[in-house]
């Protein structure tokens, strides 16, 4: 089937304007996001200097998910993320309606995580304020402009990537600088903390690592949007993730070059601890604002994504009506923005940093799990136009890599997690009751 004949078969309100050079920056733009700029402390207190390690194992890991994510986009172009993929597999709603929980769960938690790591060392750079109520006021601006109906283009997506991607650029050109010099010690990538298991610390730090490029999971969002996503999302999808990997793998070992991992993993802003230890001369300034736009960008998105895909529940009597409310002239859900946004201010003040990445990993690994195993199911589904295939074991990789980055997780995690998930089916629970009275009563 052609290319014209399937967008003709899979009729959709939606024009389909996404060509595959955007496609590839829309995902590398989600994929890059904000994490690697607040992370790298983070995997430094578990590697130490061997950062490339956990970021290149959890992007094989991710490749592995990639390639499911890959079949069930280009067999069904109309389909709309994983919750959709779960409903069409397995026809329990209830497993729908957690495989959704948990994305909205995740984005909720992410968002917190950003808004702690905006308000850390990039922005003392500019006014020194304490962390949670600097976070609680940051997402208050996210959910101001949320409600006004900010709406990302792909296009303006496009700039945001290239802002991202020119920060990370300064961190190895800067370190790159510093080595010919003279500077830096090259002996640091290889070095362990002390008394640590290097295959445990990589494994347990690919967890938080993982983190960073979960992000390509958005790109089924806008499957009805892309022209000839058959051919064009695979080569997208993967060629975002590789070069996502090259990217983090370079910071990586430019940070662990730059400094020792003592220094790197007490900086909340550890990327422009590394760029002031190449003693190049960028201003600390142009570097934090390069990781505010990156972080402020990537908590919006989320909020947005969050926001809508809890409208979205709300109207399909998943979550409480109530929660679908709008406001009149923006036609912007209020309620649902309101909701999340309360959320993820609450996580800000009970969770660090750490925590919160390893909540978002956990509650997208059975998002993951969910989607691999589809992929297996549906294979019984036949449609009539070409699509990618990915190669059976890899789905099935795809599961056990994921049940192998379950078993890593802390007690602390997994109570965090549990109790996202029970507010969840609470809320859920509430819904249905109200909706078989209102059924009752008709």
């Amino acid at each position: 089937m052609t290319a014209d004949a399937l967008a003709r078969a899979t009729d959709t309100k939606l024009k389909r304007k996404i060509t595959g050079p955007l496609l590839y920056l829309f995902i590398l733009g989600d994929v890059l996001g904000a994490g690697v700029y607040a992370l790298m402390g983070v995997l430094s207190q578990k590697v130490g200097g061997v950062l490339w390690a956990p970021l290149l194992i959890a992007m094989l890991l991710a490749l592995c998910t990639a390639g499911s994510y890959a079949e069930l986009v280009t067999k069904y172009p109309r389909a709309g993320g994983a919750a959709v993929f779960a409903e069409r597999a397995f026809h329990r709603p209830a497993i729908s309606f957690l495989v959704g929980f948990s994305m909205l769960a995740a984005g909720v938690t992410s968002a917190a995580g950003l808004a702690l790591a905006f308000a850390g060392d990039y922005l003392k750079t500019f006014i020194d304020v304490p962390a949670v109520p600097a976070a609680v006021v940051f997402l208050l601006l996210v959910a101001c402009l949320n409600a006004r109906g900010i709406s990302e283009s792909v296009k303006s997506n496009t700039v945001m990537t290239v802002v991202e991607l020119s920060g990370l650029i300064i961190v190895v050109v800067t370190v790159a600088v510093l080595m010919s010099r003279g500077g830096g010690d090259v002996s640091r990538v290889t070095a362990f903390p002390p008394d640590s298991s290097p295959a445990l610390a990589i494994l347990g730090a690919a967890i938080v690592a993982y983190y960073s490029y979960v992000g390509f999971e958005t790109s089924a969002n806008v499957a009805e949007e892309i022209r000839d996503p058959s051919r064009v999302y695979p080569r997208a999808l993967f060629g975002a993730l590789l070069t996502a990997g090259v990217v983090y793998t370079l910071v990586g070992l430019a940070s662990a070059i730059a400094l020792p991992s003592e220094e790197l993993s007490t900086s909340s802003g550890p990327l422009l601890s590394v760029v002031a230890a190449s003693g190049v001369g960028i201003p600390d300034t142009v570097f934090s604002l390069i990781a505010l736009v990156a972080v402020a960008n990537g908590a919006l998105l989320t909020m947005i994504m969050a926001s809508r895909l809890t409208f979205g529940m709300a109207e399909h009597r998943l979550l409480p009506r109530a929660l679908g409310a709008v406001l009149p002239n923006r036609r912007t859900p209020w309620a649902a923005i309101v909701a999340t946004t309360v959320a993820a201010m609450a996580l800000t003040s009970i969770g660090e940093l750490s925590t919160l990445a390893e909540t978002v990993v956990l509650l997208l690994l059975f998002v993951f799990i969910s989607t691999n195993v589809a992929v297996l199911v549906l294979r019984r589904d036949t449609v009539n136009h070409s699509h990618f295939q990915v190669w059976t074991p890899v789905p099935v990789l795809g599961v056990a890599s994921c049940l192998l980055l379950l078993t890593q997780q802390s007690a602390k995690v997994w109570l965090f997690g549990a109790i996202l998930l029970a507010v969840g089916l609470l809320l859920h629970l509430v819904a249905a009751r109200r909706a078989a009275n209102s059924d009752s009563a008709d």
